[in-house]
């Protein structure tokens, strides 16, 4: 009976793992360094044309460490040049895109944290 539980617990402690990270060769969630943004106003607009994409889920943007951060929805990729020239469409530069190996709401509880 305790194998079959250790068993459990380690299968559950896998599937919450693989949820918080991308699968190999998969960009996952995607971290902008964002130039210009200065006001709520700022990340709204830029909130909301990111939202307008079809492969979008979830969002972050921190507006003092000038951050926006994209996670695909399930099923789908982020295509970081399309969600870069939707970013400086909206008249803000980016500086630097980088994929990262977490959820935004990991990312988010991490920023955060700092």
């Amino acid at each position: 009976m305790n194998r079959i539980l250790t068993t459990l617990a380690l299968t559950a402690a896998t599937l919450a793992a693989q949820a918080q990270s991308p699968a190999a060769g998969d960009p996952g969630t995607v971290r902008f360094s964002v130039n210009g943004m200065v006001c709520a106003f700022c990340a709204q607009g830029i909130e909301k044309r990111l939202t307008r994409m079809p492969e979008t889920g979830p969002l972050y943007i921190n507006l003092a460490q000038k951050v926006v951060a994209v996670e695909p929805k399930p099923g789908m990729r982020i295509d970081i040049e399309k969600v870069k020239a939707e970013i400086v469409d909206a008249g803000y530069a980016v500086s630097a895109a980088q994929a990262v190996p977490m959820t935004v709401a990991a990312l988010r509880t991490q920023m955060r944290a700092k």
